[in-house]
């Protein structure tokens, strides 16, 4: 089921509850009840909860759209880093070079066509990505310098073999969802007291007052779902991509 139309289901859901609840309180109140009469302490506790909820959730969509960054900024660290190998590694042997691309070809290619994928589905790495990065740090590490220019070359390619595995690692560990359990909890509940709460002010059956309670309620529910969506960066909505690896080697996965 495609998410925009989880989300168009998901708002239509939470205004028709709205709507149902405000008829059905509206069939059963009783003929002496007045609207009007709604003590002001509770007019005053509506409005705090609804401040503090919407504090709530902007920081929750400020949180997991940070995250998201983050994850972006990982992958483009990787890939940059691996893109520094291969241009760095010209200055060994034609042998050695030419491993050391195939190797860091290899290890590209398989990111963008299966380990993303493994990302997306399960939100985890390939135990053969880590296998395939192992191999060029060998074939870098391994390698004894020959000449005082490829001593210079040495420790930067070190320090690129390093970068990349650090993001590889960080990226691995931005493939989980960001926000808690509790969290969730939390930000489902307080959306169930929100609304709930337009009944306690004793909204009439008028169409202005249905119509505003309806988008309320379909409001509180696309924010849900926005944070929802941005909770997992490589795998749901707007998701950090491969294209960094594809820039920097434009025939990976062909």
């Amino acid at each position: 089921m495609s998410e925009w139309l989880v989300l168009a289901l998901a708002m239509a859901a939470a205004a028709v509850v709205v709507l149902v609840v405000t008829f059905v309180r509206h069939r059963t109140v009783s003929e002496d009840d007045d609207p009007s009469d709604t003590p002001d302490v509770i007019e005053y506790m509506t409005m705090m909860i609804g401040v503090v909820y919407a504090i709530v959730l902007g920081l929750a969509i400020a949180g997991v759209w940070e995250a998201r960054g983050i994850a972006e900024d990982h992958v483009q660290t990787e890939a940059q880093a691996l893109h520094e190998i291969d241009e760095r590694v010209r200055v060994y042997p034609p042998d050695v070079r030419d491993r050391v691309r195939e190797d860091v070809a290899a290890y590209v290619d398989h990111v963008v066509t299966t380990e993303w994928k493994t990302m997306a589905d399960h939100g985890h790495v390939t135990g053969r990505g880590t296998e395939l990065l192992n191999r060029v740090r060998q074939d870098v590490t391994d390698y004894e310098p020959r000449t005082d220019f490829e001593a210079q070359a040495y420790q930067p390619l070190l320090d690129q073999v390093t970068a990349a595995d650090t993001a590889r690692t960080a990226r691995a560990d931005s493939t989980a969802p960001t926000m808690p359990g509790v969290v969730w909890f939390g930000l489902i509940t307080g959306a169930v007291v929100t609304v709930g709460l337009i009944f306690a002010l004793q909204i009439r059956r008028t169409a202005r007052e249905v119509i505003l309670a309806g988008l309320f309620a379909a409001l509180i529910a696309f924010l849900l779902f926005l944070i929802w969506d941005f909770d997992a960066p490589y795998s749901r909505g707007i998701t950090a991509t491969a294209d960094p690896f594809l820039t920097h080697f434009p025939d990976a996965g062909k």
